[in-house]
């Protein structure tokens, strides 16, 4: 059985979340929505790059949280690098800062 981490779906998850522009994010659905799977098929791809031209911090949950993990920390300290705000709670104003793709 072929890798799952090298397979066409997976890089078609990296390659729209590659789309995701600087200071910006998108949630895990509206990358599966744009690839044609499921948003856990985006999380568990996520979770297995290795690449570091993906730009994966930019993946967030629909209600605008970094979903609970090991490198949570990690992944706000680069988003605020990239000047995408926190509120107290953690959350990011998707109003103001989900990606808006225009096409593929």
């Amino acid at each position: 059985m072929a890798d799952v981490a090298s397979s066409d779906t997976y890089a078609r998850i990296y390659a729209a979340v590659r789309r995701v522009p600087h200071g910006r994010v998108a949630t895990y659905g509206q990358i599966a929505k744009l690839v044609g799977v499921g948003a856990r098929q985006v999380g568990y791809a996520l979770h297995a790059c290795t690449d570091p031209r993906v730009p994966w911090q930019r993946v967030i949950n629909a209600k605008g949280e970094v979903s609970a993990r090991p490198d949570a920390d990690h992944q706000r300290v680069r988003l605020l690098e990239e000047g995408v705000e926190l509120d107290a709670k953690g959350r990011v104003d998707l109003a103001k800062y989900r990606w808006k793709p225009r096409s593929k």
